[in-house]
């Protein structure tokens, strides 16, 4: 890489220009001014060229002297640009390449190479040339960081060309000492982290998928809070539709964007990303869906909290803060003209002050603007109402804000997620896009030009006589630089202080990249080409395909031959280049005419063998292969293929040994005198590879150590460990690994005696515990859900966690979806009613009820919503969720079970008992009396004059067990005397028989007696 100030010559061209503006000529106008007059009839007169207003221009050649520029011979692309101010450096990413430039001149003060080095071709017409910018290169610390073979074809693979298959650097970001930086590796992103001082030195390399793009001309944004957290605008996937804002690193969870939700991204440009308090806020312009006729790109400004840490069971792993407003850029009017695409901004944090670059639609006429928004402004809108729409077939109306004055800290007042309800996380779901629209601080923009596109922006703040001027430095497509004055006075808006053309002359090229140094006013520029020259040496083209032709052979006849022609267009020689050298036309396999003009056969051959392969071994004996192939057919004699040996010498004798043990105490004494011993192994082999050798032998040695006053001692007592080297780097960066440190053993005179000391020479420790990041992955779908409606239109889902395994210890989150809908029930629905629910479970009137639901609207229709029949009889009513339990149960209450029960219980106890008796009465007969019942259930009462002795009376509600077997005959038994009353009010009588002559009875008038009641 070369850095030469533009003074070397005009016809040279950087990728990296840097000029101060401190120091800058005055310049004067391209076109002369126009003699003053106070004649309104003479200006018409004038041709158009000289009534056209036009601003001052100031060339490249008086540029020249303010000028310092880089670039380096084959490097594109100097897009990334970061200002490391406390080290006085710019940290420059290109494609393949990333620097370390003086802030002061823009020199090299490091490079790092991230091609691989193999894709470096040689010139040999400036093979010298070539030399000196390698041996420059080796000079500086290099890395490679590049795209390995397999995945460069593997990029083409997909259709994409050799200049896309590339690393270009898309992230650069500085945190403390440490450099982070990304770049699309031939579209599978990668990311790294370097110290800021030695950007070769890789500390640690992680995936950069949703942080940095996966195609080089996709706009994306990043940036790095000072906690380490980082926030990247970009895509996930090879074929960009999956847009993405992304949180990640740093101490708190991941987060992103709802993914393929249209209304939440869709089909976004990222632009810039700042951190602005709690807020991290995001600029960009997408298509926009709340506009229903056709496509329409809207500018927009997005925000987050900071300290978000998603949702629980809804919005999981997603931002519950997310929410965007419109940005308005427009020229007034009965009909305003709006500048709908954003293409750069510049943040003023003094003046909490938004710069943007609006434009047209590439398609249209080109237009461009300049607007400037308050942060105020900003908030006000993310204060406001938001505009919702219910489904695809509704417009998108305003809603009220729940949350008006909303502040992140609230997120975290009730510790981590503590307000996140089922309803605020419903809210933060549906409601992120705002209604009102941030409007800029003046009615029309502050610059505003026709036929131009505006591409990057950098504002300076310049101290006047009584206040401060924001002056803007506006670059364009074509590679000039616009200075005008920031102003709110509308008849001073499109005056520019000048233009600064930094290009050569017939040059364009748009700006990539604008940054100012407000300490000493330098303005940083980054382009896109590579090095230039105008003078162009030719090159030839690809051959034609092989034609018939003929050959003239100076009057003896003419050959039929086969020809091939080149042209020397690729490129073609320019500005005093070379021309093309060597032969543009080829011809092979000439033919004599012969037999009357008829072709002789062409001949059939091989073509050359081709260089033999590499050998297959080293030595011992390997082989080696050559191919050939049949030219005008397939039909040559002999084999396309050859084979021979090669390095057929003898591989040398490899001999492997092993350090000698330490000493060790052996259970032998000889003559007083201890014994020890040691061993060591050694094999020797002739083989290719000396890894392939295996130890075997070992060898023992012995040695005697007398003792002296009951001590044992040896010829190398005295040698000690010197001390511990430092620690090693870990075995592992994660999940337990180990290091080491080394000492050695030596004499007091300094000869090493390596096992002379008692102890081990190296030392083992532990070291990064921690355990490694675990990336989550999905689980397994779920079943489908019901259709959300039965008719008109529905919708089922079903959802899978990330859990398989859960995100652990800052690993990535799983990136897809959550959730799946589909379509049901599409037909329409018949008189616009939905079908019926099933029937509901019997109430306590013996009633069952089901309901349908309107699916239009409920004025249009006809009939009732809700239908009742009577319960059936093997149906019981059913408590449902919130009644209160009744003992009634289908008319059969719990009182009647309780009855029931007992009731049986009874039952059974007294059959039992009958039986019992009954059983009883089998075995011994009773010799009682017989026991006449009565007829009724009226009392029968005592009366003197009774047949029945005293003791021997009883209630009649005493029944005894009447057995005809007892009965006594007649003549023992007292008479019986018709009744006199009718034989209705005749009632039977119990009496107790007794033997004739058992008691001595007075003298009666009858031994009977008649009851009557």
């Amino acid at each position: 890489m070369t850095a030469f100030p533009f003074r070397v010559g005009p016809l040279s061209f950087v990728g990296l220009v840097i000029f101060h503006l401190l120091s800058l000529p005055l310049v004067t106008s391209q076109t002369p001014s126009l003699p003053a007059t106070s004649d309104p009839e003479s200006a018409p007169s004038l041709p158009e060229e000289c009534r056209r207003k036009m601003h001052p221009v100031t060339s490249y050649t008086a540029l020249t002297p303010w000028l310092s520029s880089f670039s380096l011979p084959g490097v594109n692309d100097y897009s990334p640009l970061a200002l490391d101010l406390t080290r006085n450096q710019l940290i420059v990413g290109a494609r393949n390449h990333l620097f370390r430039l003086s802030l002061s001149n823009v020199s090299l003060l490091q490079r790092t190479l991230l091609l691989n080095p193999l894709n470096v071709q040689r010139n040999p017409e400036k093979g010298d040339a070539l030399e000196a910018d390698l041996t420059r290169i080796c000079q500086n610390p290099a890395t490679e960081w590049g795209v390995d073979e397999s995945t460069r074809r593997s990029c083409q693979s997909k259709g994409k060309t050799e200049d896309e298959c590339q690393n270009y650097v898309r992230v650069l970001l500085l945190n403390g000492s440490r450099l982070f930086t990304c770049g699309t590796n031939a579209f599978m992103p990668i990311c790294t982290t370097r110290p800021i001082t030695d950007v070769s030195s890789v500390l640690e390399s992680i995936s950069g998928v949703a942080r940095c793009p996966y195609d080089p001309r996709h706009n994306s944004t990043a940036m790095i809070t000072e906690s380490g957290e980082v926030y990247a605008a970009t895509v996930t996937d090879f074929s960009s539709r999956d847009p993405i804002i992304y949180r990640s690193l740093g101490n708190m969870p991941p987060l992103r964007t709802a993914q393929y939700n249209s209304k939440w991204l869709n089909e976004p440009h990222f632009v810039s990303a700042y951190e602005v308090g709690r807020f991290t806020y995001l600029f960009l312009r997408e298509n926009a869906v709340e506009q229903d006729c056709g496509k329409t790109v809207f500018s927009r400004v997005a925000r987050v909290c900071q300290n978000d840490i998603g949702g629980r069971f809804l919005l999981e792993d997603t931002w519950t803060t997310f929410m965007k407003a419109r940005l308005n850029c427009s020229r007034s009017g009965d009909v305003p003209f709006y500048y709908h695409e954003l293409q750069s901004t510049f943040y003023l944090p003094e003046q909490d002050l938004i710069y943007g670059v609006f434009t047209t639609n590439v398609n249209s006429i080109a237009a461009s603007a300049v607007c400037a928004f308050n942060l105020s402004a900003v908030t006000q809108a993310f204060n406001g109402p938001f505009r919702y729409q219910e489904n695809p077939r509704t417009s998108w109306l305003s809603t009220p804000n729940p949350i008006p004055n909303f502040q992140c800290g609230t997120v975290n007042d009730s510790g981590p997620g503590g307000n996140l309800t089922e309803r605020s996380l419903q809210d933060a779901q549906r409601l992120f896009l705002m209604s009102e629209v941030v409007q800029p601080i003046s009615t029309d923009p502050l610059v505003m030009q026709d036929n131009i596109r505006f591409s990057r922006l950098a504002v300076d703040i310049v101290q006047g006589r009584d206040t401060l001027y924001h002056v803007m430095y506006i670059g364009t497509e074509y590679g000039t630089i616009i200075k005008a004055l920031s102003t709110t006075n509308s008849s001073l808006h499109g005056c520019y202080l000048e233009e600064m053309n930094i290009l050569p002359e017939n040059m364009q090229e748009p700006i990539l990249n604008l940054q100012i140094l407000h300490s000493d006013r330098s303005l940083f520029v980054g382009l896109p080409s590579r090095e230039r020259n105008l003078t162009q040496d030719g090159g030839f083209g690809q051959w034609s395909p092989w034609q018939a032709c003929n050959h003239d052979d100076g009057g003896e006849g003419t050959s039929t031959c086969q020809c091939r022609t080149r042209a020397c267009d690729n490129p073609r020689p320019q500005c005093g280049g070379m021309k093309c050298v060597g032969a543009n036309i080829e011809v092979a396999n000439c033919s004599r005419l012969c037999n009357e003009k008829n072709l002789c056969p062409v001949p059939v051959s091989w073509v050359s063998w081709s260089a033999w392969s590499k050998c297959s071994v080293a030595c011992g004996g390997g082989v080696q292969s050559r191919v050939r192939t049949c030219e005008n057919g397939n039909t040559c004699p002999g084999c396309p293929l050859e084979y021979k040996a090669c390095n057929l010498d003898a591989c040398a004798e490899v001999r492997r040994t092993t350090p000698w043990t330490p000493w060790y105490p052996v259970n032998v004494t000889q003559m007083g005198a201890r014994q020890e011993q040691r061993v060591r192994y050694t094999c020797r082999a002739l083989l290719a590879d000396p890894h392939d050798l295996q130890l075997g032998k070992r060898k023992i040695e012995t040695r005697l150590c007398p003792t002296s006053d009951g001590a044992a001692a040896c010829e190398t007592d005295g040698a000690a460990w010197s001390s511990w080297e430092t620690w090693s780097t870990c075995s592992k960066e994660c999940s337990k690994g180990f290091r080491t440190r080394k000492r050695s053993c030596a004499t007091p005179d300094g000869k090493s005696t390596p096992f002379a000391c008692s102890g081990a020479p190296v030392e083992y420790q532990d070291c990064n515990i921690q355990p490694c990041p675990v990336k989550g992955a999905w689980s397994c779908w779920s079943s489908w859900s019901q259709c959300s409606t039965s008719c008109g239109g529905g919708h089922y889902q079903r959802s899978r966690t990330c859990s398989n395994p859960s995100p652990a210890h800052s690993g990535d989150i799983c990136i897809g979806l959550h959730t799946e809908e589909a379509l049901c029930n599409t037909h329409e629905c018949e008189g616009g009613w939905g079908a019926w629910s099933e029937w509901a479970e019997c109430n306590e009137e013996g009633l069952q009820l089901r309901t349908r639901t309107c699916e239009t609207s409920s004025a249009s229709c006809q009939g009732n919503s809700t239908d009742q029949r009577q319960c059936r009889p093997n149906e019981s009513a059913v408590l449902s969720k919130g009644q209160k339990r009744s003992t009634n149960c289908g008319g059969f209450s719990l009182f009647h079970l309780v009855l029931t029960g007992a009731c049986c219980f009874l039952g059974a106890v007294l059959l039992s008992v009958l039986v019992y008796v009954y059983c009883q009465r089998l075995r011994k007969p009773p010799q009682e009396s017989a026991v006449i019942h009565p007829s009724t259930p009226n009392h029968l009462h005592y009366k003197e004059n009774s047949c029945a002795p005293k003791n021997d009376l009883y209630t009649p509600m005493e029944f005894k067990t009447l057995n005809k077997n007892n009965l006594l005959p007649p003549d023992e038994s007292c008479n019986f005397f018709p009744s006199a009353l009718p034989q209705t009010n005749v009632y039977a009588t119990t009496y107790y028989p007794s033997p004739l002559g058992k008691y001595d009875y007075p003298s009666m008038d009858s031994p009977c007696s008649y009851m009557h009641s």
